[in-house]
């Protein structure tokens, strides 16, 4: 039976609103689907601020709507990319505001080994083009690191496997960071270790470690995939403590393999390359002592038979101080006379010097420099009296300059202008002084018009239950006492003494506006 029949009115046909039919829509769809396995290629993929992961799943046919709220987000181990093969795990509901169904995911796994195996590839290659996996950022291993820092499991065979290498080949301080080798606490865990072993200070109370090895044992693609995230990939890469990674076997492969600084094919391995073995060094020291002695020995035997070599081409000393010898004999030999011949030549040049030294010429040189005494003496008393004759003419001049007039003068000339400064000071002061008044007077009347009591004047109440303001019947009810306050006072009920009128406080008279 049609509901409309020629341009008829369909009378028993219900009526919904949009709401209710998309809230019927939401119940059947609900109802229908429970808990769904849905298995797809992750399309669009976004990550707003909120922290929720908003996705579409798709095949060559159809394409469902994904959300995984922030809290799950968080708790998933695969964190969904675009063009991955998953299987999602939700429930199917609808949304209303855009008219569309969509899959709440509670948890999403890739869909097999070949899945994990494209995003390895995916990821693989976005780190190499940052330049994370470039041979030109590792570090060079330390010969014999003081303390080694080891990131596994405590409780496995990798580690005691370790520990016995370490101890057969050289013993070595060794830190234990404990972490989940696999699983979902395995990315964070590991990247923490990495990170805290970084941090700690050289020389503290804890030492900070010369190496450091993460190490695992072999297993699965799914069992190692918690060194191929992200997280732990760039730890490796920034650390600065030479990293040696021993994950797996020698033909299992993570990302962590090509960030670290050596990657070493079992963990036992790994220990073999942190230290040496001590009795080789041993035996090494021993040989390289033998060789440095024998060296030093030769040498010197060498340099003694060069020196016996040379000194048989060197002269005697008797010959070498023979001429030396028979020049000095000469020269004691000529010495009695020579002296004797310079005294004589210098008291002659003192009987020359002597001679023209005369008492008469003395005396004619001490006239004369008292002739030339008496001239500048007699020059002197002149000169001395026109200089003070000349200061005491300027002295007169300067004091003829200085009239007590002039300076009375100059005195009432600033009096009149300090006057003048002042009453430009004061005129200011109270103009200011006026007009932060008039502000003021602003202000409060702003302060009046804004007040709740401008509202009470309107014919409004404020309603009081001791402190608090009644704001509700029901609080009303539950009060002991009451009191309302009105423009002109208040007014108590329920008990309490009867509170004063209030005066109604005048409004002011000058009148100014806001600012």
């Amino acid at each position: 039976m049609d509901l409309i029949d020629d341009g008829q009115e369909a009378g028993n046909a219900p009526e919904f609103t949009v709401s209710e039919l998309s809230g019927a829509v939401k119940r059947t769809i609900e109802g229908e689907f429970g808990h769904v396995r849905v298995r797809g290629e992750v399309g669009r993929v976004s990550r707003p601020q909120s922290g929720h992961v908003y996705m579409d799943l798709k095949d060559d046919r159809a394409v469902i709507a994904g959300v995984m709220w922030k809290g799950m987000a968080a708790r998933v181990a695969t964190k969904p990319e675009e063009g991955m093969e998953v299987i999602a795990v939700g429930r199917l509901t609808t949304f209303p505001g855009q008219s569309k169904y969509q899959l709440i995911i509670e948890d999403i796994r890739p869909a097999g080994l070949g899945a994990l195996m494209a995003m390895l590839e995916k990821r693989k290659a976005a780190l190499t083009a940052e330049g994370l996996f470039d041979p030109a950022r590792k570090q060079p291993l330390p010969f014999l690191p003081e303390v080694i820092g080891v990131v596994t499991s405590p409780s496995g065979a990798v580690i005691r496997d370790i520990l016995h290498r370490l101890r057969d080949r050289f013993p070595r301080k060794v830190l234990i960071w404990p972490v989940a080798v696999q699983g979902d606490r395995c990315a964070p865990e590991v990247t923490r270790a990495i990170e805290g072993f970084n941090r700690l200070t050289p020389g503290g109370a804890l030492p900070r470690p010369d190496l450091l090895i993460v190490a695992r044992g072999g297993g699965s693609v799914e069992d190692l995939w918690g060194f191929n995230e992200e997280s732990v990939v760039r730890a490796a890469a920034a650390s600065q403590i030479p990293l040696i990674s021993a994950v797996g076997h020698e033909t299992d492969t993570t990302l962590i393999d090509f960030a670290s600084d050596r990657r070493a094919p079992t963990p036992t391995a790994a220990a073999e390359l942190a230290v040496p073995v001590r009795l080789e060094l041993a035996v090494w020291t021993e040989d390289q002592g033998a060789r440095l002695t024998r060296a030093l020995g030769q040498g010197i035997a060498l340099r003694g038979q060069r020196l016996a070599d040379l000194s048989r081409a060197l002269p005697r000393a008797d010959t070498l101080l023979d001429t030396p010898r028979q020049k000095l004999d000469i020269l004691a030999d000529k010495l009695p006379q020579a002296l004797s011949t310079g005294v004589q030549r210098r008291r002659l040049a003192l009987s020359d010097t002597a001679g023209s030294l005369r008492p008469a010429a003395l005396r004619r040189l001490i006239a004369g420099q008292s002739d030339t005494l008496g001239r500048l003496s007699a020059r002197l008393g002149p000169a001395l009296a026109r200089f003070a004759a000349q200061r005491r003419r300027d002295l007169d001049h300067r004091a003829a300059r200085l009239q007590p007039r002039r300076l009375k003068a100059e005195h009432e000339t600033a009096r009149r202008e300090l006057d003048r400064l002042s009453a430009r000071f004061t005129a200011a002061a109270q103009a200011q002084l006026a007009d932060w008044r008039r502000r003021i007077d602003t202000a409060d009347r702003l302060r009046e018009t804004l007040s709740y009591r401008a509202t009470l004047e309107r014919g409004y109440a404020v309603v009081r239950s001791g402190d608090q303001v009644v704001t509700s019947r029901s609080a009303a009810a539950d009060a002991m006492a009451l009191e309302i306050e009105f423009a002109d006072g208040r007014f108590a009920i329920g008990g309490g003494a009867k509170p004063a009128r209030k005066a109604k406080p005048a409004a002011p008279s000058d009148q100014g506006s806001l600012f």
